[in-house]
């Protein structure tokens, strides 16, 4: 499971190291970088993304949305190794598409990991500590421990 936040530096490549507690999951079962829906990108595992563009595939190509959930999730998808250094090349079209210039914030999300630039993330940082919103937001959902 990927959870926490990091602040991380991409190099003059586009690279862009994992955090340590990541690597090991990433290693055993390869991983896919895509667009995310937020102006950021997700990284999944190998299976995890299997299990998406399957649940994607099926959809009704005669829909709209689901055609662009399909090229948005596909035409911007790639495979990515860990190198011995611990880190990913990000495609250049990638980094540019979400703002990513010298740093990045890397962000647990459970079954996956999002890569966001700075000034993204604290704009997303700030809805998420909003606690009136927030309330709105999660009352419909059963939360209850």
């Amino acid at each position: 499971m990927f959870m926490g936040r990091y602040d991380h530096t991409l190099d003059a490549k586009g690279r862009l190291t994992i955090p340590s507690r990541f690597r090991e999951e990433l290693l055993n079962s390869g991983a896919y970088i895509t667009l995310g829906l937020d102006r950021n990108l997700m990284v999944l595992t190998a299976p995890v993304f299997e299990r998406v563009s399957q649940q994607v595939t099926q959809m009704n190509f005669n829909e709209p949305n689901a055609r662009l959930l399909k090229r948005l999730l596909f035409s911007s998808a790639e495979r990515v190794d860990v190198d011995k250094a611990g880190r990913i090349l990000i495609p250049e079209f990638l980094r540019q598409s979400v703002g990513l210039e010298s740093e990045a914030v890397v962000v647990g999300a459970g079954t996956y990991f999002e890569i966001w630039s700075p000034t993204q993330w604290s704009a997303q940082d700030a809805l998420m500590q909003d606690s009136n919103e927030n309330a709105q937001r999660f009352s419909l959902w059963n939360l209850s421990l």
